[in-house]
């Protein structure tokens, strides 16, 4: 399987899926018009990795803000390797990044947490 990579825009996260690292990272913001546009590709390209991931597998999200249709689709995103993790296809793990005087995006990673199996690490970075 070949990495998939999305370019960002103001209103989209950069996305990469690095399969031979079994490494996924989103980044930037995520302010869809169309978030089901958006995130059905991944979806798809997560569940064909998953058919034969890595051992483990990395989840990176440091997204500097996230509207609420964002929200639904990021969680949508995250029960599918937490599935594969339930499922023992890949050891994951959520990386969630937020910066130390965002506690709107902190507690979104606390709230994250709390709805996945998977471990989730919350990593403050600087301002």
């Amino acid at each position: 399987m070949q990495p998939f990579e999305l370019t960002p825009t103001a209103k989209t996260p950069r996305v990469l899926l690095d399969p031979g690292r079994g490494v996924l990272e989103l980044s930037g913001s995520s302010i869809h018009e169309n978030a089901d546009r958006f995130f059905r590709p991944l979806f798809d390209q997560v569940r064909a990795y998953l058919t034969a991931p890595q051992r483990t597998t990395t989840v990176r999200i440091e997204l500097e803000y996230f509207n609420s249709s964002s929200a639904k689709y990021l969680l949508d995103l995250l029960r599918i390797v937490d599935d594969g993790h339930t499922g023992g296809l890949t050891s994951a793990t959520l990386e969630w990044a937020y910066r130390a005087d965002d506690l709107d995006m902190r507690e979104a990673g606390e709230d994250f947490r709390g709805l996945l199996d998977m471990p989730v690490r919350l990593v403050q970075r600087r301002s």
